[in-house]
């Protein structure tokens, strides 16, 4: 018989089996499809919250190290444990000097509730010292200006850098160009740019939107926290971003033997130091969505299994109903591979057709969420081929697992049997 008309016939004698029982064929369908859509919907989902995670922890830095002073809670080198540490800037220059396996490294000075005013409105803010350092490892991007230069910080200069509240509250709804003046701790600073609106769900020390950036050397001179710590030279912390993500706990461990054989206390000490580490965070939401979307898989797969035994009793049944017809097709010279061949092609392909509306249907539903608007936590539904690669051999697998059993009845019938069987 030549292949389209093989198509044809199978096609035909498909839409026959459906048609004999319809609430019995729409399970099976039904079955099919659901285990196809949602063992892809439900990996695109936990992808989806797995994007927004890391978007989300982005909104602060990428593979970024937050490290700040704690309390020592081992007995060191004859001290004893309890010893508050307090870090330093030389202690930045150690670290740049010893620790191959951190790339970029920046210190953190800050002043809280620091004064500020323009022509129109006044508050009080956070106001962080910052250097291209600081800049390339914190995500602080301009909506309009420039951003703070390494010039400003050498020179020392008075400008600022507006968070998007900041602009907000000094300015409220009048017009803002670069190169207007404001007053921060009674000096006078001319505004070189601002942020734009930034939808942050986390930070360690308040949100992005209610900051003044100034150079870090400006800040030192016109408004340290205290006047001993700026002369001790001390920093409320420092971060860091190590050479490669597959070196961060090698950088974790130069860190704190460096500082440790600087302030006296063992590198095991793991209250010495806090330290925030967004790659360690990462690999463990990572961790955690990688077991639940196991588990959600294995889910799918029983679902999948339950709607692949609905294809074989449908196929079952039509081997029953028409064991008549598998007798004739016998006694006028069919083999038994030709029947065996014909009930699996009929059962798989029953199966690959519910299979692939389950996926349509799963791709049309991706587009339609895709196109809304997602919450910050939420990146939508992406469909990644692998996943797609992964539901075909699993349909093809149920395909053959369902429609054999059949086939293989069906053509294990003798040509007498067959015939004597009763309608």
């Amino acid at each position: 018989m030549h292949p389209g008309e093989m198509l044809a016939d199978l096609v035909r004698q498909t839409l026959a089996n459906l048609h004999r029982n319809k609430l019995r064929s729409f399970l099976t369908l039904f079955g099919i499809a659901w285990g196809i859509a949602s063992l892809v919907l439900l990996s695109a989902l936990s992808d989806g919250f797995r994007q927004g995670q890391r978007k989300n922890m982005a909104q602060i830095g990428d593979n970024i190290v937050f490290v700040f002073g704690g309390v020592t809670e081992e007995q060191a080198g004859g001290q004893r444990a309890g010893r508050r540490i307090r870090l330093k800037e030389s202690d930045l220059d150690a670290v740049r000097t010893n620790c191959p396996s951190v790339a970029v490294l920046a210190a953190e000075h800050k002043t809280y509730e620091v004064p500020a005013r323009s022509a129109f409105n006044s508050g009080r803010f956070l106001t962080v010292g910052v250097n291209p350092d600081y800049l390339q490892l914190r995500n602080l991007p301009i909506e309009r200006g420039r951003t703070i230069s390494a010039a400003d910080v050498r020179e020392s200069r008075r400008v600022a850098v507006l968070g998007y509240s900041v602009k907000k509250q000094l300015f409220e709804k009048r017009p803002v160009v670069p190169g207007d003046r404001i007053y921060i701790n009674n000096y006078p600073f001319e505004i070189i740019g601002w942020m734009g609106e930034k939808e942050q769900n986390s930070s360690y020390d308040g949100w992005d939107n209610e900051k003044l950036l100034v150079p870090s050397t400006t800040l030192l001179r016109d408004m340290p926290a205290d006047r001993k710590v700026y002369a001790e030279g001390r920093v409320n912390g420092f971060l860091y971003r190590p050479v490669d993500v597959a070196r961060w706990e090698q950088a974790q461990t130069e860190v704190r033997s460096v500082i440790g054989r600087i302030h006296g206390f063992l590198p095991t000490d793991k209250g010495a130091l806090r330290l925030f580490d967004s790659i360690e965070s990462a690999q463990m939401f990572d961790s955690i969505f990688n077991a639940g979307e196991i588990f959600l898989a294995v889910v799918s797969l029983v679902t999948l299994s339950l709607g692949g035994v609905g294809v074989m009793n449908t196929m079952m049944m039509a081997v029953a109903e028409r064991t008549n017809e598998i007798g004739l097709k016998k006694a006028l010279g069919a083999t038994r591979r030709r029947i065996l061949v014909d009930f699996f092609l009929e059962g798989a392909f029953l199966a690959i057709l519910s299979g692939i509306g389950g996926l349509l249907l799963t791709l049309a539903l991706a587009a339609a969420v895709n196109a809304l608007p997602m919450p910050t936590l939420f990146s939508g539904l992406p469909i990644h081929w692998s996943m797609l690669a992964f539901a075909s051999v699993a349909l093809g697998l149920v395909a053959v697992a369902s429609a054999l059993p059949p086939a293989r009845r069906a053509a294990e019938m003798t040509p007498v049997e067959a015939l004597r069987h009763e309608r």
